[in-house]
């Protein structure tokens, strides 16, 4: 049977020599934080040095500096005429927004109409006080004239 030691400067020096002769275990990392340290350098590196080449890439092949020809506009060939910047209505994305709410109360709509049987009447009450406020908004939307094409 080994010997126990008993008094801590017998334990701190036994746990010394295990450590310095490694005693069949595996030696111990000096900095157990070290490939942290050295993923955090490779991840500050790697962008910082694309953006060094892609600098250096594009100092060595701007092209040169654009002057009125190249800043004017250029619609196939043809001279522009008036003004080439063109205002949207917002009317058309209101439209657009509101066709895709309607279109997504359908697609809450579907799943419900297929389990109705299975479920209780708090589902009902649910989906009911849904397509109460969609309606709302559908008759807010039409108020307001926001569904008239024109």
């Amino acid at each position: 049977m080994p010997r126990i030691a008993h008094d801590s400067n017998t334990l701190a020096r036994c746990a010394w020599r295990a450590a310095r002769r490694g005693c069949g275990a595996e030696p111990m990392n000096p900095h157990p934080y070290a490939f942290l340290a050295l993923f955090a350098l490779v991840a500050l590196a790697v962008p910082l040095v694309l953006l060094g080449v892609a600098r250096l890439w594009f100092r060595r092949f701007q092209p040169p500096r654009p002057g009125p020809a190249k800043n004017a506009v250029y619609e196939c060939g043809v001279a522009p005429t008036g003004d080439t910047r063109i205002r949207f209505q917002a009317h058309y994305y209101l439209y657009a927004i509101l066709f895709l709410i309607f279109d997504v109360e359908v697609l809450f709509l579907l799943p419900f109409a297929v389990a109705f049987s299975g479920l209780p009447a708090g589902a009902l009450l649910v989906m009911l006080v849904f397509v109460l406020l969609l309606g709302e908004g559908l008759v807010w939307a039409w108020h307001r004239g926001h569904l008239e094409w024109t």
